[in-house]
Formats: C-alpha cells, structure tokens, sequence
C-alpha cells in the first residue's frame, strides 16, 4: 500500500484530478463485491486495528526502557522538549484533506482500535494570538508526541501553505519560502526518530457537496456545519492547487506522501490502517529484553511465599 498510494518522487507536477476519490487501490479479491467490501473492510480495520495495538506496545515499551528513570508523557510540553539527540522512536501520523474529508471518521476508526494511553491526537485551526507572535512551526513543534508515542495531527503544519496561500492570509514570497523550512523541519524530526506517515484524504466535489447536505440535514451535525464551508468550497480548484504542489514540493524520502482516495470511507479506513500497519512492519520493532535477573526477581518472589503454583492457577 505504501508503493501504491505514495506521491512519487521527482519534481513532476502531481495530478489530483488523474487519482479517482471512488477508486480503491490494493483492495483484494477476497473483498468481494457490492455491499460486501465494505463490511469485509470493517472487519479487516478491527484485525488490524488489533496488531496496530501490539506494534503500539512494543514502540512505548522500548521507549520507556531507552529513556531509563525517565518515564514517556504527554505533556506538550515535554514532546517538544524531547526532540534530539538519539532518541526512542515515535510515529507521527499527519492528516490533510478538505472540508469534510474524513479527518475525524479516519481518527476514530483506526486510531480507536489502539490504545488511547499511547496516543498523542492533536488538532490545529487557525492560530491563536499568542501563535502569531512564533513562526509558523512554534505550535507544531509543542505538539509532537513524546517518544514511545503514536501522534496523530488533524490538520497541520500544511496549513501555512495551504489556507495560507489560496485565502491571502501571507504574502506570496512567505508561503513559497515555507516549503524548504518545512522540509528542513520534517528531515529533523527523521533525524530524531520520529517516523511520519503524511496523509491527504483524497475526496471529490460532488462527495464533499453531499457530506455538507447531510450536515445541514441532521440536527445532530449541525455542529460540524460553518457557513464559510461554502466560501471555502467554492475556492475548489485555488485549494487543489495548492494540496498539488505542497505534495510536489514536500514528498521527500525521509517524510513522502500517500494520498488515499476517500470518497468510500470503509476503504479510507481500510487503506490508513494497512499504512500504519506497514510503517510499523518496517521499523521493526520488539518486546525490550529485560533489563533485570529475571530468575532473581522469581527468586524473590517465592522467598516472599507466592509460589509457582500460585502464579499458575491466576
């Protein structure tokens, strides 16, 4: 899946409107047809989402030996903090797509089958005050997960060269010196050991007018309908033009792009959890061993009378 979905490298222009939002690249046979692919691809996300979990365990396990007293956290501020030097690894998961692109759908559904205590889910909307006062990779920075952590970015640095460029917010000059900073940026985070799976959700015009109907049709999404949707919405082709060459001038080997077709989201789903799953093949990661005399520890224990028979029947 990586080779099949990932932008290739290069400096040719990458043509969006060439990739088929209704597509479904690397689906099996064994899917089947109809209706049918997509409750076999609920089922696949659910077994993979349960190896994702282990490969989970293993990368805040080796983490919380390598960092030794220290223990792995959170705390936004101590991710930042923790970048360089020869650091456990971490997995950075980054999402980009239009409105009503599925961000959220792809979190809760692939992110959800892992477990939340390893998680470091992050979403960025427009800067605070106080955001505007650093240069635009300030916030990303205090956001990357501490090591033995999978993060996921709900939007991202792209941003600043996606709404940034079509909505004016910066002058030309600015947004076009932001690719090679970014790219700067994300050879660093490889350097360090953060593993990033860049992601655009690749959806069509006429999916995304029927998700935004069906927002203003139940109550219960209301919620998730803003009126300047439309106004994004009918910058249409200013916005893929800009998701083409920020993935033209930001599909590095050290950080590449996948653009996964999204109009079907069992196979959206499908697809992001076989990214993962590989990313995390590829690093190829293990339980720590013991750091400790194991028989001493059993030793011990059964001097404290907590048998082997005792451990046996629990």
């Amino acid at each position: 899946m990586r080779e099949l979905l990932r932008v290739a490298p290069g400096d040719r222009a990458v043509d969006l409107a060439g990739i088929d939002p209704r597509s479904t690249p690397g689906l099996p046979l064994a899917a089947g047809r109809g209706g049918r692919r997509r409750e076999w691809a609920r089922r696949q996300v659910e077994l993979l989402g349960a190896k994702l979990g282990r490969q989970q365990e293993m990368l805040y396990a080796s983490a919380k030996q390598g960092l030794g007293s220290e223990t792995p956290t959170s705390a936004p501020s101590q991710a930042g903090a923790q970048l360089g030097g020869d650091r456990p690894r971490r997995v950075l998961l980054v999402l980009q797509a239009m409105d009503c692109g599925g961000k959220d759908g792809t979190i809760k559904r692939v992110a959800g089958a892992m477990n939340p205590l390893g998680l470091h889910i992050r979403s960025f909307g427009p800067p605070t005050a106080e955001e505007l006062r650093h240069d635009f990779l300030w916030r990303i920075r205090r956001a990357l997960p501490p090591p033995g952590y999978v993060g996921i970015f709900n939007r991202s640095h792209y941003e600043d060269v996606l709404v940034a460029r079509v909505e004016g917010l910066v002058d030309e000059a600015t947004w076009r010196g932001r690719y090679d900073t970014i790219n700067e940026f994300e050879r660093e985070l490889a350097d360090n050991s953060v593993t990033l799976v860049k992601v655009m959700l690749h959806i069509s015009y006429a999916e995304q007018g029927e998700r935004l109907l069906e927002r203003l049709t139940d109550p219960t999404k209301h919620w998730k309908y803003n009126p300047s949707d439309l106004d994004t919405r009918a910058r249409w082709d200013d916005y893929q033009a800009a998701y083409a060459e920020a993935l033209r001038r930001c599909r590095t080997d050290a950080a590449p792009w996948f653009v996964v077709p999204a109009d079907r989201k069992w196979y959206r789903d499908w697809a992001v959890a076989h990214l993962l799953r590989e990313t995390f093949d590829a690093l190829d990661l293990g339980y720590p061993a013991a750091d400790f005399d194991v028989e001493r520890e059993r030793e011990r224990l059964r001097d404290e009378g907590l048998g082997e028979r005792g451990v046996n029947e629990r």
